[in-house]
């Protein structure tokens, strides 16, 4: 219960631009607890067909089970409520994260066709 309320009170979500990611639209999301990096969230966006993926989710076993990673991702759809989201990771403990905020999985990290270029 303490981790639980750990994660709802002093995680600070702080959004980046990553300069040489992988793909054009590149963001990170990075959740940080007293100056410590916890975990982060990666995704491609593309505003012309206001679309989202998630490449990455990563959170630090201590947060594990907390509801951060729900609590990030409901953050991420506040912060670009027009977008519609889909996510490319297949592993277990991340996609059943997925699967509770109703993000389907897709094949290809690049939300659209407009990202290619």
């Amino acid at each position: 219960m303490r981790r639980r309320l750990l994660a709802y009170r002093a995680i600070e979500f702080l959004p980046t631009h990553l300069p040489d990611g992988p793909g054009p639209g590149e963001e990170c999301l990075l959740l940080v607890h007293i100056r410590k990096v916890v975990g982060q969230v990666q995704y491609r966006i593309c505003t012309d067909c206001t679309q989202g993926v998630i490449t990455a989710v990563v959170i630090d076993e201590h947060f594990h089970s907390t509801g951060l990673g729900t609590r990030a991702l409901s953050h991420l759809r506040s912060r670009h409520p027009e977008l519609t989201w889909r996510s490319t990771l297949h592993q277990r403990t991340t996609r059943d994260l997925l699967r509770r905020m109703r993000i389907p999985t897709v094949f290809s990290a690049t939300p659209c066709s407009r990202a290619h270029g």
